[in-house]
């Protein structure tokens, strides 16, 4: 009768075990969903980031305090500011406020 009852609590244990596994792999799948969506999300958040160093200037410019055509060129990448603004007759006067046209130069890699 001994035998009998460490049988039925071995089987205990066993169903026990057998659960316990389940759930543990249960969480594992779970935490490796979650860590490929995070992935995921850390990627398209590179990805915008970007697309916005590849087009750091809108098409419409509003120039700043301090800032010169020069300056300007060099941060949006269009080199003919003057040539595409005509409203521009002296490109020593730039103020701020004044809306110019951007125009930058893509280069295909």
């Amino acid at each position: 009768m001994n035998m009998a009852g460490s049988r039925g609590s071995t089987s205990k244990f066993l169903k026990s075990a057998d659960a316990s596994c389940w759930y543990g792999a249960v969480v594992l799948v779970t935490l490796i969903l979650l860590a490929g969506s995070a992935d995921e999300e850390a990627d398209e958040i590179r990805a915008n980031l970007r697309q916005q160093q590849l087009r750091p200037c809108d098409e419409i410019y509003v120039v700043g305090e301090g800032e010169t055509l020069h300056t300007i060129s060099e941060k949006c990448g269009d080199p003919f500011i003057v040539d595409n603004n005509p409203h521009i007759h002296d490109p020593d006067d730039v103020f701020p406020g004044l809306l110019i046209k951007i125009t930058p130069i893509s280069i295909n890699s």
